[in-house]
Formats: structure tokens, C-alpha cells, sequence
């Protein structure tokens, strides 16, 4: 059964912490569907290092499809860009209520995630001195973390395991470990 994944793109997102799960994650078979948070020109949003990623759509016009997996990248003020947004927050408590998996990273945990109250008594991560911008939450220090149906991770060089650990959760661990052997991980 194929798996959609919806990765949202906000201006000033990391770029690495969105292409890495996106290639691991079309790897494992996934449908990705790249939205812009906002309606950009020919669909193109800017990276915070000035790289610019082509969307498939913009978030309005797939806020109420079902995906088996949401991604937010962090970066600046890519993070504060999503938390901003009333149809982020309504979809990743939707996709939560589900219990389909919500996945951050970076900043994205602490800015995104824990202003929705998804983080209440579960264990995340995120870059290092963001947890201050959401004290509420039980933040660890590792490098990925999957509490339930949240998936969160540390930054940029977690990039490659956090798209490995939701490969895992949507696909199972032979086709995350099959990926993790053939792109020669450490």
C-alpha cells in the first residue's frame, strides 16, 4: 500500500533538513508531496541559504487530504513562519488525532510542535537551545527521537536518520535498514 508523505515548505526552511528526508523517504517507496506554505510564485520557496526548492502545491490545496506522515524542516525563520500558520497547527492536530506521524526538526519541534501541545508528556529533541522557546516540553538530548506517532530530531546532521526513522515507522525496519546499508550510514 503506498505511503503519502507531506513535507511543508515554509520561507527560510533548512534546506538540508528537507531534501535528505525527502530523498530517504521517495527511496522507501513513499509517495512526497512538497506544499509551500504560502502561494509563491511558480510555486518556489526559499531556503534560508538561499536555495530554492520547487513545490507540487501549495498548503491550502492539500490541507484536507489524508497523509500518513507530515514533515516540517526548521531553519529561520522557516520555524517561526510555520508556527504561525492556523492551517499548520490544524493539520498537524488532525494528522496527530489520527494517529498518523508527525515529524520536525531542528527548531521545528520546540517552535512548531509544542506551541500545538502535541509534546505534553512525551519525549522529543530538537537544536540545541530551542527548548526555551517551549519549557513545557520534555526535551532529550538525541540525535532522533520516536515518541508514539511523533517523530522529532536534532538538526541538519540528524538529517539523514531522521528520514531513515520515519522510513522505519511507515515502511518497517528491513526497508530502513535496506536504505541505511546502500547510502553507506554510519
Amino acid at each position: 500500500m503506498e505511503k503519502k508523505v507531506l513535507v511543508v515548505l515554509a520561507d527560510g526552511f533548512e534546506e538540508i533538513e528537507a531534501i535528505s528526508p525527502i530523498d530517504v523517504l521517495k527511496r522507501a517507496g513513499a509517495s512526497v508531496t512538497l506544499a509551500a506554505l504560502k502561494k509563491e510564485p511558480g510555486l518556489k520557496v526559499r531556503g534560508s541559504h538561499d536555495v530554492w526548492f520547487q513545490c507540487d502545491a501549495i498548503l491550502d490545496d492539500v490541507k484536507d487530504e489524508r497523509f500518513d506522515a507530515i514533515v516540517f524542516p526548521g531553519g529561520m525563520p522557516g520555524a517561526e513562519n510555520l508556527r504561525e500558520s492556523q492551517t499548520v497547527r490544524n493539520l498537524i492536530l488532525d494528522t496527530y488525532g489520527r494517529g498518523d506521524l508527525v515529524c520536525a526538526i531542528c527548531a521545528s519541534p520546540a517552535y512548531v510542535l509544542a506551541s500545538t501541545g502535541i509534546l505534553e508528556g512525551r519525549k522529543a529533541t530538537c537544536y540545541p537551545g530551542c527548548e526555551s522557546v517551549a519549557p513545557s516540553s520534555k526535551f532529550i538530548n538525541e540525535r532522533t527521537v520516536r515518541d508514539g506517532n511523533v517523530i522529532t530530531s536534532a538538526g541538519p546532521g540528524s538529517a539523514i536518520e531522521f528520514g531513515l526513522l520515519i522510513a522505519e515507522a511507515l515502511f518497517g525496519k528491513q526497508t530502513s535498514e535496506r536504505l541505511f546499508s546502500g547510502m553507506i550510514c554510519k
